[in-house]
Order: structure tokens, then C-alpha cells, then sequence
């Protein structure tokens, strides 16, 4: 029996980047709080809280912490930051942050950060913003939060179908950068049979596209697909919606505890893949694991 593991599995540049962020200012001696989880995996949320990060759920919580503005940082004790989640956070966070005085430290994907600029200027331009991703999702929150006026979320086709536009406003079309590509593409060909006057900046994550692709591939070859990631992590819950849909044996896992694999002898080949917040050392304690057992 094979096991092979995708080549696009774990870490993309956005998650590394905004995980590193944080050891860094760790080594700093400094007290570190994430804006809400740093990404979405909750192995390593718990290995930064064993470190003392504490995470700010939500804009009360940032608002209760004490203000530091005018007080001198030789009174103040050891210092504080405030790191912003890879997903990004909408434009009035940076403000609160501000008016209390605390130090931000913005780990911000570059990919979603482009969005930002694309909605608050397209938006300030008169255009109507339609963002194509999931309505609870932090990113496309955050996106929303730096639209001027008034913008959409879409997740399915049906909601395209029933979508009406302001009379004589130009739609602008983005994504959240974890979307399925095929599906942002399909709900952007429903606008246009409609007549509907767009413009599209296709904003799905190069390393998102690359990485379907790939878990696609994969799956349509094995006999049984492994996907590892955080029961939150948006891109990971779609790899497990493609995988699934070329593989009926896929299973979606958070760590090996997760794993209860019973593989007849007739399986010739066992897939592995990961979202993109999924650290190197859980991807290879679940190869080894299969690889040894199986």
C-alpha cells in the first residue's frame, strides 16, 4: 500500500508569516493578545496560550483592556502588543487600538490585506461590493469592515440567482481568498448571464488554487483520502468538500487522536493532505502513523 502525502499540504506563506509574528514578539519578553485566534488551528492555539498568548474574542474584549496612551512605558511595567490574525480585521479595530494607545502589530495576510484596498477604494468609488465566501468567516468580516456603505455576502449559487443589485450601481466582485475557485467562478458567470454591469478581481489565493487542485488530483487516484486541519479552518473544510467529492473513503481530522482507520488489503493507495493552518508535525505524525500500521 502507498501513502502519499500532497505536496501543497500545511503552512501557507499568509499562516507561517502571522505564526512567526507571534514567536517573535514573544521573544521579545513583551505580553502578547491576538485579535481573535492567530489561524485556525486549535493545536496551535494551544501550544501559543501554553506560551502565555491570550486571545481577544471580540471588540468588548479589546475595549477592556486598560488604555496606554500617555502613560510612559518605564510605568507601565513590561510592555504589551496586540497582534492582528492572518485572517485580517475590519478597519475600526485599528482605530480602537489607536485611541487606547496600544501597540499593534499587524500579521495580516498580504493576500486579504489586498482586498481591503481593492473594497475601500471600489466602494468609495460608488461601486456596490459583492463578496463571495462564508458570512461568518473572520476574513470576509474583516473585508466587509473596510467596504464604505453598503456590500454583500454570497456563499452559494442559489444566492446569486436571487441576488438583485441597486438599481444603476456597478457591481465589484471579490473573494475570500480560502473560496472554492470553480465555485467563485460559477457564481461570477450567473452575474453575467444576467446582464449585470461587474468588474471581477478574482482574489482566491494563488496557494489556495494550487492546493485544491492538488488535493483533487490526489483524491481522484486514492482509495482513501486523510485531511488534517481545524474543525473552524475554511479551507480546510472545503479540501475536505473536493476530496470527498472524488474519494467516498475521505476523512476529515483534527489531530492522529482523530484517526480510526480500519483499510481492507484491497486499498492500494492512502492520500494525505492538510489545510493550510496545519502544522508540519501533526502532517507527519499522521504519515507515519499509517505508514507503519497500515
Amino acid at each position: 500500500m502507498e501513502v502519499r502525502l500532497d505536496g501543497c499540504a500545511g503552512f501557507c506563506f499568509g499562516v507561517k508569516r502571522a505564526v512567526d509574528t507571534v514567536y517573535e514578539q514573544l521573544k521579545k519578553g513583551k505580553t502578547i493578545y491576538t485579535y481573535g485566534p492567530i489561524v485556525h488551528n486549535e493545536e496551535v492555539i494551544r501550544e501559543l496560550s501554553e506560551k502565555g498568548v491570550m486571545v481577544l474574542e471580540d471588540v468588548q474584549a479589546l475595549e477592556a483592556l486598560p488604555s496606554q496612551k500617555n502613560i510612559p512605558q518605564k510605568q507601565n511595567g513590561e510592555s504589551a502588543a496586540v497582534i492582528i490574525r492572518a485572517h485580517g480585521v475590519p478597519k475600526s479595530v485599528y482605530a480602537i487600538l489607536e485611541k487606547k494607545g496600544l501597540e499593534c502589530v499587524d500579521a495580516t495576510c498580504p493576500f486579504v490585506k489586498r482586498i481591503h484596498g481593492i473594497v475601500e477604494k471600489e466602494s468609495g468609488e460608488g461601486k456596490h461590493i459583492v463578496i463571495v465566501g462564508n458570512p461568518g468567516h473572520p476574513e470576509v468580516e474583516g473585508i466587509l469592515g473596510w467596504c464604505r456603505g453598503e456590500a454583500k455576502v454570497l456563499e452559494t449559487a442559489e444566492e446569486a440567482e436571487k441576488f438583485v443589485p441597486p438599481a444603476g450601481r456597478e457591481i465589484c466582485v471579490v473573494s475570500q481568498t480560502t473560496f472554492n475557485y470553480n465555485k467563485f467562478y460559477y457564481i461570477v458567470e450567473i452575474f453575467e448571464k444576467k446582464g449585470y454591469n461587474v468588474s471581477v478581481v478574482n482574489t482566491v489565493c494563488n496557494a489556495t488554487e494550487e492546493r485544491q487542485r492538488s488535493a483533487r488530483a490526489l483524491a481522484e487516484e486514492a482509495d482513501v483520502m486523510i485531511v488534517i486541519g481545524g474543525r473552524h479552518s475554511s479551507n480546510t473544510k472545503k479540501l475536505y468538500d473536493i476530496c470527498s467529492e472524488e474519494c467516498a473513503e475521505t476523512y476529515f481530522i483534527q489531530t492522529l487522536d482523530d484517526l480510526h482507520l480500519e483499510l481492507p488489503k484491497s486499498v492500494r493507495l492512502v492520500g494525505i493532505t492538510a489545510g493550510a493552518s496545519t502544522p508540519n508535525k501533526l502532517i507527519e505524525e499522521v504519515q507515519n502513523y499509517v505508514r507503519i500500521n497500515f
